[in-house]
């Protein structure tokens, strides 16, 4: 009975390692031959869990975020030209994949980021005092992917604009360049999220992995590479200004509350 389950245990357990982080040759190398120093089978395995960290980034980030804003009833700290243009990174590529009828499979991860990136523009632009104004984005925004999407868009449209694509990852990086200036005029990081900032930190080392497997030291490369340099200017300001935040936090707490009575 216990070969049994752990039989079972061992099959369930390969079946995890197969669809996730080797095939099956390397499955053999090390679990058959115990040769863990197998350079391409470790090759493999280092890129597929670099992949995960990527899906993990561009998903789950912006929960923490959002859930902060909501708890905290403010967005302060945060720079709405960061969201926006992130918004627009992410858009283009689920409108080209979409346009392709890529499988949903391949890119459903951008279209729950996107909705939740937009979720999170709506709630910055509301607890800024600019309800309507966010109200009147999102409409435009829901107009925009849906003539990009649709066939009124030229094909060679969407095309160009896939092909801009490092143009848009710049324009990632120039976001990051904002939200760090606006922390540091601030003197806080208000209710950026820890979390978030380190899961897209996660995320950049992911991507710089994956392209130096794929492309080598080429332009994307270094422009990931400048990400990721982004991400731990972000991270350590957030890391620098973690008790001026708290403290921060708890005078708008006071103000509102003073207001109220």
């Amino acid at each position: 009975m216990d070969t049994s389950d752990d039989e079972g245990r061992m099959s369930r357990l390969k079946d995890f390692l197969l669809t996730f982080f080797m095939p099956e040759k390397c499955y053999d190398q090390f679990f058959l031959y115990f040769n863990f120093m197998h350079v391409p089978c470790l090759k493999i395995v280092l890129s597929k869990t670099m992949g995960i960290l990527i899906l993990v980034g561009i998903v789950i980030a912006p929960l923490p975020q959002i859930w902060k804003v909501l708890w905290s009833g403010s967005s302060n700290g945060l720079c709405s030209i960061s969201i926006f243009l992130e918004l627009l990174a992410i858009s283009t590529h689920a409108a080209f994949c979409y346009t392709q009828k890529f499988p949903i499979g391949a890119w459903g991860e951008s279209l729950f980021a996107l909705i939740q990136i937009a979720v999170l523009a709506l709630l910055v632009q509301h607890y800024q005092g600019k309800t309507i104004k966010g109200v009147c984005f999102l409409a435009l925004y829901c107009g925009f992917m849906f003539l990009l999407a649709s066939p009124l868009t030229p094909v060679s449209v969407v095309w160009t604009l896939h092909e801009w694509n490092v143009l848009l990852v710049i324009a990632g990086r120039v976001r990051q360049f904002f939200q760090a200036r606006s922390n540091f005029r601030l003197g806080h990081t208000g209710q950026l999220s820890a979390l978030s900032v380190f899961l897209v930190f996660l995320g950049s080392l992911g991507r710089i992995f994956s392209s130096l497997q794929g492309t080598g030291l080429s332009l994307s490369t270094q422009l990931h590479a400048v990400a990721c340099c982004c991400s731990v200017v972000i991270l350590a300001q957030v890391l620098m200004y973690w008790s001026k935040s708290m403290i921060n936090v708890e005078k708008e707490k006071q103000v509102e509350k003073d207001k109220a009575e």
